[in-house]
């Protein structure tokens, strides 16, 4: 059962036994321990391994050093006290100042023996000689090391292999004597460790059913998993909350650690199968693809929700344009977290443990904290694509080695990490099943019942290795949904729930995935329960919950089928190219709009017109069917430019029979890096280089070839629509998304072609011979796909005569 009190909680966290790390904080001299060791020894383990003798014309050092894999950590450094390291042949290698924590981390080792590190002053001798530095290799521990940790219900800390401390926060189902249960793991640089406690007074009479209600974790998919009857560990990363360590995201440190907690997890006696699960959205979603990919054998499967494909080109720099708004906002946020008592809850835990023990391993955890990494400073040091520095941190190129199985869910318009997402579903390469469903809406969509009830049925069949089955007090969950959602949502029948045998249901799920692997959900916000009948009813528009799904076999879908469009003189769309001999349209840039956002609230959004000058748009004739799209679009321009770069954003909607336009989908492209990628780039997804070396500048006044990306999208074009394209100056198309565009002395004016000589065009990934069923929506309705009134907009020509280039 849950700890009877805060008390208890901080007694569970530091009576629990725990293994010894291989290594442990060390002076010349002496095996001296460091408050970590310290506290090691109050549990029951011991240095035996690491005594070393203080070299000849070194005297004992003030600081500790903890070796580490690629690193070398510093603590009790004076504030300022200037620090080096020198490797075996007595060459200096890296050299930094201690922060006011007296801490200091050296990063970017090369592994090996016979390091030391000194103070830099010529009059002091004092040194931390014989140290090594690991390799990822020789760093992983023997299984023992996990199997000697012990976990109890509430907080806790997980020993990693260099010696680290991680907080955690366990929650159980039931009585623990009454396990093993299943069990998911969240993990992240939030605050998944944080104390739980009860989640509404008025529902502690539920709590005997639902132990979760009265210790509900303070991460989602713990209280969410709780409801499902699962045991849950909230992890927070190394450098953040009460863990120790310093944040740097997703570093190498990061992923072993991740390792390391699933294989800790995994070994206690009350998690069912000695194997574990991973559960979260965004931040804890992205971590479990980085997780994942170090292969932790006891892990079983994994769900991210609402992730990247890409560190760079997903969020932070789409089409080589930084995202400053929420991409800076969220790593700049973070990294303010990861500082000493950035989260804010870490001195209540510290106090529980002076209360407790008269010492705190939460307080000793944060002298790394200030040696947090500036994930916005670094980006802003690399513009362009290095292999080296972002390929480590990009799930496109390492998720093909995850061996469990896989389910995704992501939401087109998703304000935060954005619908690129979709761009990873084709390489688990390595995985046995993949599950994975996308959908119209917004970021925490993935928590919606339409999704939950086939994470669910998931996460039984691969963890908890049982029939599907519904939740108890499932009309409790709907009311929480309906308290989140703002609507009355039913909990959809759980798949394969109707299956005699737990064999039954697996091979069951198998089958299906197989086939079809892929669901998309169209037109959610509209589904028929959500409307009103009468004009007195309650009007639900908007809601999590769609009309219909289709299934398909791959991303992008075997079915589909470029539906190209040209641009023409006189603002239309047509299949048929354009026959003037010289013609195109202009547009100002626009210096404000990288800074403008959708404005009102979800799931609606107030959606502003474009200033007159400010934009080329072009309208497609009404259709004469409905037209089902799928996939990614790629808009083909030819442009020029009275500056040597452009920033260029396409935007395109659906202009209603009603005379009403609905937001679909957006994509971008700084046109200096618009070089494709032969070994990537298809008529369908114009993938970039990125490269410093391919970058181009325009010369001004002369066409260039530019395809920009329109990001994934599902969405039904009605018979008697119109597609419209837009093209402008990043901004005005997020809510969250904003731009740090190109600076200019003077007022810049782009062009965009529509000749037989720069036949500019939109290709759209159609679904060919789609029969839809459902009704049009209403607008606004269709979740996070703002609507507004239909407006005509007039074109500026451009001036006749520019020149063509080869670039």
């Amino acid at each position: 059962m849950p700890p009877d009190s805060m008390r208890d909680v901080a007694t569970h966290a530091l009576t629990a036994r725990s293994a010894c790390p291989r290594r442990v904080t060390r002076r010349v001299g002496s095996a001296v321990c460091s408050g970590f060791a310290a506290l090691l020894l109050l549990v029951g383990c011991s240095d035996s391994s690491d005594s070393t003798a203080q070299a000849v014309g070194f005297e004992a050092a003030s600081f500790d050093v903890r070796e580490s894999v690629e690193q070398l950590h510093i603590t009790g450094a004076e504030p300022g006290q200037e620090l080096a390291v020198y490797d075996r042949q007595g060459q200096r290698v890296a050299a930094g100042t201690a922060d006011d924590l007296g801490g200091l981390i050296f990063r970017r080792l090369t592994p090996g023996p016979g390091y030391s590190v000194r103070e830099t002053i010529a009059e002091s001798s004092a040194a931390v000689q014989d140290l090594s530095v690991w390799s990822v290799e020789e760093s992983l521990p023997e299984t023992a090391f996990y199997a000697a940790q012990e976990l109890q219900p509430g907080f806790n800390y997980i020993t990693t292999r260099d010696g680290t401390r991680l907080s955690a926060y366990v929650t159980l189902p039931g009585p623990i004597e009454e396990g093993p249960y299943p069990t998911l793991v969240n993990y992240s640089g939030y605050s998944p460790s944080r104390p739980g406690g009860v989640l509404d007074e008025n529902l502690v009479g539920f709590c005997e059913t639902l132990p979760v209600l009265c210790d509900a974790p303070n991460h989602p998919s713990g209280l969410i998993g709780g409801f499902m009857g699962y045991a849950t560990v909230g992890v927070n990363m190394r450098g953040t909350g009460c863990s120790g360590g310093a944040y740097d995201y997703f570093e190498t440190l990061q992923v072993l650690d991740g390792y390391d907690v699933i294989e800790t997890v995994a070994a206690q006696s009350w998690v069912f199968s000695n194997g574990v699960g991973m559960a979260g959205l965004s931040y804890p979603g992205i971590s479990q693809l980085f997780v994942a990919q170090s292969r932790p054998p006891s892990l079983k499967a994994i769900t991210p929700l609402s992730i990247i494909a890409e560190t760079s080109s997903s969020t932070l720099v789409p089409g080589g344009i930084y995202n400053n708004g929420f991409a800076f906002e969220w790593a700049n946020n973070v990294v303010d977290g990861a500082q000493p008592y950035g989260q804010g809850w870490e001195q209540a835990q510290i106090d529980l443990e002076y209360e407790a023990f008269g010492y705190s391993i939460c307080e000793e955890n944060q002298q790394l904290h200030a040696q947090a990494v500036d994930a916005v400073g670094r980006a802003l040091e690399n513009p362009y694509y290095l292999p080296d520095v972002v390929d480590p941190l990009s799930p496109s190129k390492f998720v093909g080695t995850i061996d469990v199985p896989v389910l995704i869910s992501g939401a087109w318009q998703d304000e935060q990490t954005g619908a690129h997402f979709a761009t990873l579903l084709d390489k688990f390469s390595s995985a046995p099943v993949t599950r994975f469903i996308a959908f119209n809406g917004l970021h925490a969509d993935g928590y919606s019942p339409e999704v939950l009830a086939e994470w669910k049925a998931f996460l039984d069949i691969y963890v908890a290795e049982e029939i599907p089955r519904a939740p108890p007090l499932l009309s409790l969950a709907e009311l929480l949904f309906e308290q989140n959602f703002g609507a009355p949502l039913d909990f959809p029948e759980i798949p394969f729930s109707g299956e005699q045998s737990y064999a039954a249901a697996r091979t069951a799920f198998e089958a299906a995935a197989a086939k079809n692997p892929l669901r998309i959900i169209f037109d959610r916000g509209v589904a028929p329960e959500l409307l009103p009948v009468a004009p007195d009813d309650p009007d639900y528009r908007g809601a999590p919950a769609g009309v219909f799904s289709m299934q398909f076999s791959q991303w992008p879908p075997r079915e589909q089928e470029p539906y190209r469009l040209y641009l023409q003189p006189d603002g239309a769309l047509s299949t048929n190219e354009p026959t003037d001999d010289d013609s195109a349209s202009s547009f100002m840039h626009d210096p404000d709009a990288g800074q403008r956002t959708f404005g009102g609230g979800q799931p609606f959004y107030e959606w502003t017109a474009t200033s007159p000058g400010k934009a080329a748009v072009f309208v497609s004739d009404s259709l004469t069917r409905d037209m089902v799209f799928v996939g990614s679009g790629s808009v083909d321009l030819f442009i020029a430019s009275s500056a040597e770069d452009a920033d260029i954003e396409v935007l395109l909607s659906e202009v209603r029979a009603d005379g009403l336009e609905t937001y679909v989908q957006a994509g971008w492209l700084r046109a200096s890096q618009r070089a494709l990628d032969p070994a990537q780039a298809t008529e369908l997804r114009p993938v970039k280089t990125h490269l410093e070396a391919d970058v181009s500048p325009l010369i001004p006044g002369e066409y260039v070839a530019a395809r920009v990306e329109i990001f994934p999208f599902a969405h039904i074009f009605r018979a008697g629509s119109r597609i419209r394209l837009q093209i402008d100056t990043p901004g005005d198309s997020r809510e969250l998304w904003r731009f740090m565009l190109l600076e200019y002395a003077e007022p810049v004016t782009h062009a965009v072609g529509h000749s037989s000589l720069y036949p500019s065009s939109v290709a759209l990934p159609l679904i060919p011979l789609v029969e839809v069923l459902s009704s049009p929506p209403p607008c606004p309705a269709l979740r996070g796909q703002p609507c507004r009134v239909f407006q005509e907009y007039t074109n500026t020509a451009a001036p006749s005569g520019l020149s063509v280039t080869s670039q």
